[in-house]
């Protein structure tokens, strides 16, 4: 990989919450080594207000995010590392991606399906946004420049493994 910063990919299938948490995350915690984006292989149009407000809640830029597909991605950019954050989307044929990325899956459960009170959804939303931190945490500690595409895809896969166990 190059001195450019890690392009990075979440893949989910609406791209309303989880895929959108995990971009925001990234760009703002990785800024400067990492440029993350969102798609979903079925987006749904809109991004889940839950999402927004758990971003303004937890401090993090809430602005400019948008539900789209992943054929939005089909010209680029090239990425270094996919995530599918959900397990449809794992489960699904995904396009080529140019280049040679390292995929993982690290399945985090749906909040926008919690059909409950307010304090319920809130609650699923900062569920799913610790969940993901937690692992971005992970990944940004390890040293990627330096790690072969195999070995960096296990523990990749490792840290979704390991946080589902905490």
């Amino acid at each position: 990989m190059s001195d450019r910063p890690f392009n990075v990919l979440f893949l989910c299938t609406g791209n309303s919450a989880r895929s959108i948490l995990g971009e925001a995350i990234l760009n703002h915690d990785g800024a400067g080594r990492f440029a993350a984006y969102s798609a979903g292989s079925n987006p749904t149009g809109t991004v889940n207000p839950w999402a927004i407000h758990t971003l303004q809640t937890l401090g993090y830029p809430a602005e400019g995010y948008r539900s789209k597909s992943w054929s939005d991605f089909a010209e680029g950019p090239e990425f270094d590392l996919i995530f599918t954050v959900c397990d449809s989307a794992a489960a699904e044929a995904c396009p080529v991606w140019p280049g040679r990325p390292t995929s993982a899956h690290w399945g985090i459960p749906d909040p926008a399906a919690v059909d409950g009170s307010d304090a319920e959804k809130g609650a699923a939303f900062l569920d799913a946004f610790r969940m993901l931190k937690r692992r971005i945490d992970l990944m940004l500690a390890l040293p990627i420049e330096d790690i072969e595409q195999i070995a960096l895809r296990e523990k990749l896969q490792d840290i979704g493994r390991e946080a589902d166990a905490q």
